[in-house]
């Protein structure tokens, strides 16, 4: 689990095609490599990574079929920035929300209107997750725990704050880029409740 606050911002320095689908990512980072354990996990961008090896100021991951497939993992290239966050421990400060690291689908980018100092962000994002999508309810974008502010039909807006422009990767995004979305747990559970009633 993961609280969506994002505590570095690494880059991809290496993806090498493995066997039936498999790609192994190289991930720079100011994590020291002897905190990472073989088999930790690690929200990169929003998903969920199993650290597979570590060695000076990086970390390896490996993407199947599947994440390739569903998330931004399958465009991430040398030199791709991505959001990092170590998984949470008992005790520590649940600043954000609950994230579990597991993409519903892409939200893309419809509109960015930068602001002084802020950018509100303007996402659609895919008919069937809208109904999980609620005013002053939370969200996971590329792994970042946002607040939503107005939601008109499959449509939603953020407002991003000074800080989260300069410590994420969400003040170089723009229009048409897609974006890793996870909804509120609490959300997914609910809809379901009702559902089976």
């Amino acid at each position: 689990m993961f609280t969506g606050i994002v505590t570095d911002i690494g880059e991809v320095i290496a993806a090498e095609e493995r066997a039936q689908g498999l790609r192994r990512l190289t991930i720079a980072c100011a994590y020291d490599p002897s905190s990472i354990a073989i088999g930790a996990s690690i929200c990169c961008s929003g998903v969920c990574m199993t650290a597979v090896a570590t060695a000076t100021n990086t970390f390896s991951v490996d993407a199947a079929a599947e994440t390739l497939n569903v998330t931004t993992v399958g465009h991430w290239r040398t030199g791709t920035r991505i959001n990092l966050e170590r998984s949470l421990k008992m005790g520590d400060e649940l600043g954000g929300h609950l994230v579990s690291g597991h993409v519903d689908g892409l939200a893309e980018l419809a509109k960015r209107e930068d602001l002084t100092d802020m950018a509100r962000l303007i996402l659609r994002v895919p008919r069937p997750l809208a109904h999980f999508i609620a005013q002053k309810g939370s969200v996971a974008l590329d792994g970042v725990s946002l607040t939503i502010n107005d939601v008109a039909d499959n449509q939603f807006s953020v407002l991003i704050i000074p800080h989260t422009l300069s410590v994420t990767t969400l003040g170089a995004v723009k229009p048409g880029d897609s974006l890793n979305l996870e909804v509120d747990v609490m959300a997914r559970y609910a809809a379901r409740l009702m559902e089976t009633r």
